[in-house]
């Protein structure tokens, strides 16, 4: 599980600066925070991947949870099971075709 600041987060572009298991960091465009099920969630896609235009562009999917005394603070944290991730690529796909055709995602 990573822990998070309101610093993590550039307000007017949403990147969020994720550190990796290795501790570099990997800038992450955020294309949606959503809720499934009884948990929140956020997509996110590599920046380096769309200044690339790359064609398949992998999208991290996470567990969102606010920290509840500081609503800047955050936690990400992995989806357990098959059926979790199920559940959120599902809703995150009704979400995608349910907004407007010049929203970006």
């Amino acid at each position: 599980m990573s822990e998070f600041e309101d610093n993590y987060i550039e307000e007017d572009n949403p990147v969020l600066h994720l550190e990796l298991e290795d501790g570099t960091l990997m800038d992450c465009a955020v294309i949606a925070i959503f809720e499934a099920g009884s948990m929140t969630y956020i997509a996110l896609v590599p920046v380096e991947e769309l200044e690339n235009d790359a064609e398949d562009t992998a999208l991290l999917l996470y567990r969102y949870i606010e920290d509840g005394d500081d609503p800047e603070s955050f936690e990400l944290d992995e989806i357990q099971t098959d059926e979790e991730y199920e559940l959120v690529t599902s809703t995150l796909d009704q979400i995608i075709e349910e907004s407007p055709e010049d929203a970006e995602f």
